[in-house]
């Protein structure tokens, strides 16, 4: 990198610069980090603990819980570090290596939330034979393939930038590297990199939105045939929680990538959304919302739920 740019670092200025206001929020990320980490760190204990959680729909939870400990990690101390730091810096490297990671955990939890999608369809459609197609064979395949797959497409796209030369600036104005953000201070052809962003954002993300909503279709259409209402609401209950996870992930991303790349404090907001509020608030979704979790509820409700108030 060095022997094609001239610059060697990047200014980050996506929030504001006065000292008190950057106090104040150096506050309340550190205390949302905190609660990331506790609200996952202990999905993931009572999961693991409980053998009546041994399940697939609770060991996909688990890889999620999992997932949005390490996509706030990649963001956040960044955050944290820049809030108190005068300079505000990254590395070339170190901004490539963070979008790197930012598109690869982003991508996994893309890929697993259609893997969540599709258990839901199979509990719903077929209950009875919900143990045999979901065994652990196929659900472990399942989370090593949507681990596989966004690393290669992470991989592609940051190979492609790697060719990008960046000498016509060094501000980057937003609190932590995403390619588009990167786009505006390269002076080569970006032609190539933002076809593979936009090549990889039509077959990864939009792909798997697809097949959440292709899911829930099938979903519906078997709910809409059970004669109970009280049936209806059940199956339906199960689902809630999925919803509400897809809603905040896909919602504020989408919204984040559709837009142009302005530095807006709307873009910033929906960056925020998905990067650091959605994984602290997923666990609070599930513990909330899942029907059939006796003792997940009890516990994190307790525990994770008093953190909160």
């Amino acid at each position: 990198m060095k022997n094609h740019s001239a610059v060697s670092e990047f200014i980050l200025l996506g929030l504001p610069i006065d000292p008190q206001i950057q106090t104040l929020l150096f506050v309340l990320f550190l205390v949302i980090y905190l609660l990331t980490m506790m609200g996952n760190l202990m999905m993931l204990l009572v999961i693991k603990a409980d053998s009546h959680l041994h399940t697939p729909m609770y060991f996909f939870l688990g890889q999620l819980s999992f997932l949005d400990l390490c996509h706030s990690s990649v963001t956040v101390p960044k955050l944290l570090e820049n809030l108190l730091s005068e300079k505000k810096t990254i590395s070339v490297e170190g901004c490539l290596a963070q979008v790197f990671f930012v598109f690869a955990t982003g991508g996994t939890e893309s890929c697993l939330l259609a893997v969540m999608a599709y258990d839901r369809y199979v509990a719903i459609s077929s209950p009875l034979l919900y143990g045999q197609i979901m065994n652990m064979q196929l659900c472990a395949g399942l989370v090593w393939g949507s681990w596989g797959l966004a690393f290669l497409d992470a991989l592609i796209n940051i190979l492609v930038a790697l060719n990008l030369n960046f000498c016509d600036g060094h501000n980057i104005h937003h609190f932590s590297c995403e390619l588009p953000s990167l786009y505006p201070l390269s002076c080569s052809d970006i032609s190539a990199s933002f076809t593979a962003l936009l090549c990889s954002s039509l077959v990864h993300f939009f792909g798997n939105f697809l097949l959440i909503f292709f899911s829930y279709v099938r979903i519906i259409s078997t709910i809409r045939s059970i004669s109970s209402t009280t049936g209806r609401s059940k199956a339906f209950s199960t689902c809630s929680s999925h919803l509400t996870a897809v809603s905040f992930f896909y919602g504020s991303g989408l919204l984040r990538y559709l837009m142009p790349n302005s530095g807006s404090t709307q873009e910033l907001i929906f960056s925020l959304q998905y990067s650091v509020i959605t994984p602290m608030l997923n666990p609070l979704i599930y513990s909330l919302k899942t029907r059939s979790e006796g003792s997940i509820r009890g516990r994190l409700m307790n525990k994770y739920g008093q953190i909160i108030r």
